[in-house]
């Protein structure tokens, strides 16, 4: 899942979000970008199109359905 967008639709709420799975030194939640050793990105990990997953927020424990995953296109 590294190095791929997702994008997420909160179960409870039907808000979506785009996130980016970056390394350590890239992560920057004001942008989207996650780190990979994050809990919420680990949460993701071999999730598919349609999966849920349930993920650690401020608030508790969330389900959120993944809607989209973009992969980093590499030449």
């Amino acid at each position: 899942m590294f190095g791929a967008t997702v994008t997420i639709e909160d179960e409870d709420t039907g808000e979506e979000k785009v996130y980016t799975i970056v390394g350590e030194h890239e992560a920057d939640l004001k942008r989207g970008r996650i780190a990979i050793t994050a809990p919420f990105a680990r949460a993701l990990i071999g999730k598919e199109v349609g999966d849920t997953a349930q993920v650690k927020a401020p608030s508790g424990i969330r389900e959120v359905s993944i809607t989209r995953v973009q992969w980093l296109a590499v030449d």
